[in-house]
């Protein structure tokens, strides 16, 4: 399953830049754990980075003019950092599996001269095999919509990171002509996108002789990022079955139509199981009605009739939809849940933190899974390495540090006291 090592976000509301884990050109710092949490107080930042990945994924599906209008944003000009003038940056640095070579995306855009968002470079490489030491090599660079991709699972361009002397329109120029060197024409392309606005991994990702790009591309494609909401579960929607849960959760009893028919011997069991880890509920089932849809029923241990998913409270649809996300037969590679304890009992927070981690780290290959909280009870449950403080600072930028990097927070944990008490005596913000 592939995996964010870590990623970079610079001029992106108030995360003026801001990395999280390792980077190809900061190998010494720790990668992502399978499970990652943001802490921080209110106005830290945890929403604009949660709207990161969203607004990467929104960048990919629709283009980044509609992705910087879609979800309330307010246009380019309301998410880039106040006071900058400049392009808003992305680096995701990621492994297709723990075996394999990381690979670097970076993207940046920025105003055209009508004041309208587009891709201004777009960027991917990685180090060729048996490579240990110098610059990646790049199999995708993209300038303005132009540029020139490497075709098949190998090799690229070896080119110095402040790329002084380097032309890419003169080496474009050399790959049509046939006057570049071998090293450089060899499976080259050159790529001329209609439209600017779009991700240029978007289309070649489409295309057989690109495997790495469209690698990628199904990476942030499938990529599960939660806006769910209890009404939209509470909804009754037409009869049909459904593979995954989607981000509202309003197809909840559609993707429960399809685990009961395309895993019928397990689907028995994945209620029970289910059923098992919400309190007050005994049992989880399935009727039918006259025009095929899918209702859930919910066994209270108090009462002799069950209840529809309709009546049942937000806190118990939202576990349920979040273990019967994590019961997903193909789950998507990441998960993103913003503030996941929002309408849940306390104590159940520990019990969900270990089916995230569970999941995470199972030996099928769940999800990486990457949430945002400020719930001490569910901070409790995490360790030093897995948790990363959001803060503001005096100039209202935000910064992040892992628990991990300070020792004495690490010791006074392992020591046994608990990390949700030591944030929430506001030791780690003073840190």
């Amino acid at each position: 399953m592939a995996k964010i090592e870590g990623f970079r976000i610079k001029n992106f509301r108030a995360l003026k830049d801001v990395s999280l884990g390792q980077l190809w050109n900061k190998r010494d710092s720790s990668p992502l754990t399978p499970l990652t949490a943001v802490i921080g107080k209110n106005g830290a930042g945890k929403s604009t980075l949660f709207d990161a990945f969203g607004f990467l994924a929104d960048c990919l599906k629709v283009g980044v003019e509609e992705a910087c209008d879609s979800r309330g944003r307010g246009g380019f000009q309301r998410l880039v950092t106040q006071g900058q003038h400049s392009v808003i940056e992305f680096e995701i640095y990621y492994k297709e599996d723990g075996n394999a070579r990381p690979i670097t995306y970076e993207l940046a855009i920025a105003l055209d001269d009508s004041d309208r968002p587009y891709v201004k470079k777009e960027r991917l490489r990685q180090r060729r095999k048996g490579q240990k030491h110098g610059w990646p090599f790049s199999f995708l660079m993209l300038d303005s919509g132009h540029g020139l991709a490497w075709k098949g699972e190998q090799d690229g361009f070896q080119i110095d990171e402040d790329e002084s002397g380097f032309d890419l329109g003169s080496l474009m120029s050399a790959i049509r002509t046939g006057s570049a060197n071998k090293e450089e024409s060899r499976e080259t392309e050159v790529v001329e996108l209609n439209d600017y606005r779009k991700l240029g991994i978007a289309t070649l990702g489409a295309l057989k002789q690109h495997p790495r790009i469209a690698a990628f591309r199904n990476f942030i494609e499938n990529w599960y990022l939660s806006y769910f909401t209890p009404d939209a579960a509470r909804s009754l929607p037409l009869a049909g079955p459904q593979k995954h849960l989607n981000i509202h959760g309003d197809n909840l009893g559609n993707v429960v139509q399809f685990m009961e028919r395309e895993h019928k011997k397990k689907f028995n069991e994945i209620l029970k199981r289910i059923a098992e880890k919400i309190p007050g509920i005994n049992n989880i089932d399935t009727e039918k009605t006259n025009d095929g849809r899918l209702l859930l029923r919910f066994g209270d241990k108090g009462f002799k009739d069950p209840f529809y998913a309709q009546q049942m409270s937000d806190g118990t649809l939202k576990v349920f939809a979040y273990l019967l996300l994590l019961e997903d037969p193909s789950p998507p590679p990441f998960i993103c849940v913003e503030e996941p304890e929002n309408g849940l009992y306390h104590r159940l927070l520990e019990t969900l933190a270990g089916e995230f981690r569970n999941h995470a780290t199972g030996r099928k290959g769940g999800s990486q899974v990457f949430i945002t909280t400020h719930q001490p009870y569910l901070v409790d449950a995490l360790a030093p390495e897995e948790v990363w403080i959001l803060t503001k600072n005096d100039d209202g930028m935000s910064s992040i540090r892992r628990a991990s990097d300070d020792k004495l927070v690490e010791s006074m944990v392992s020591e046994g006291l608990p990390l949700g008490g030591l944030w929430y005596s506001e030791y780690l913000d003073a840190r």
